[in-house]
């Protein structure tokens, strides 16, 4: 970099003429462009429809400061484009279906049931599966019951992401507590959050056993599981429930809720 005063005079002076001609000249282009730029954004008006949608916001939804955790003095930033415009777009309502229940109970199944079903009907969905998950974002958490919770947590700040986009998010995981859930809740909007609870007896989760899990609990080579030695809290007040009805029967019924609430269509 070229500095000031002798420096610089003995660097240009060791330097063939072409350079230096051809420096000045770019030096004083770069000056005249930044001069150029500079008064047109001093002085000229909005030039975008998207400046002045994003100008028309209230200014004080730009200094919502936030005090939450360890997360201090940051600005939440908001946009002209909102979950209204995004659910037009896709010409259906954001949610969360949250399905719950025993390990073996038939979340997946249902929640794969769910997806297909409304994707065939021209709507988009995404599942988070709770072991899905665990391969990537919570991969750093064990079983214990804290890390449990910020599982659950995590999964719950995606869910709201996705529905805000307009999606509608079909999570399937255990989430065991009762209080985990109804925190869960609490993070959207009235309606948003849908408890489907899969009510199947442990004696019949535990002769499925897909992935040998009772198994291995019962012999003691995995602890803290649900069912065995750990317990799991149904829920008292849930929009969907059954008793061990099939997955696609699940599914529809769970569509028809949709259907019946107005998410199905913006």
């Amino acid at each position: 970099m070229i500095g000031s005063g002798v420096d610089s005079f003995f660097l240009l002076s060791s330097l063939p003429l072409c350079y230096v001609v051809n420096l000045s000249l770019y030096l004083f282009l770069l000056y005249k462009t930044f001069m150029l730029l500079n008064s047109h954004l001093c002085c000229q008006p909005p030039f975008s429809s998207s400046i002045e949608a994003f100008q028309a916001i209230p200014r004080r939804n730009l200094h919502q400061m936030s005090t939450m955790d360890n997360s201090a003095n940051i600005v939440w930033h908001k946009c002209s484009v909102e979950k209204l415009d995004r659910q037009q777009l896709l010409k259906q309502k954001g949610c969360v279906i949250w399905i719950t229940g025993l390990s073996g109970s038939g979340k997946s199944t249902v929640a794969c049931a769910l997806s297909q079903g409304l994707h065939m009907r021209g709507k988009l969905t995404y599942i988070l599966d709770g072991d899905n998950v665990r391969h990537g974002l919570n991969r750093d958490l064990s079983f214990k019951a804290e890390d449990r919770a910020e599982n659950i947590r995590r999964i719950a700040e995606v869910a709201k992401l996705f529905a805000d986009a307009g999606i509608i998010c079909i999570a399937s995981l255990i989430s065991p507590y009762r209080k985990d859930r109804d925190a869960c809740r609490a993070l959207f909007p009235e309606g948003d959050f849908i408890e489907v609870y899969m009510d199947v007896p442990l004696h019949v989760c535990e002769n499925r056993d897909p992935k040998g899990l009772y198994k291995l609990a019962r012999a003691g080579k995995i602890k803290s599981f649900t069912g065995v030695d750990d317990p799991y809290e149904p829920p008292l007040k849930c929009e969907k429930g059954g008793d061990c009805v099939s997955p696609g029967e699940m599914a529809e019924t769970v569509i028809s809720y949709l259907e019946e609430k107005g998410y199905l269509q913006a």
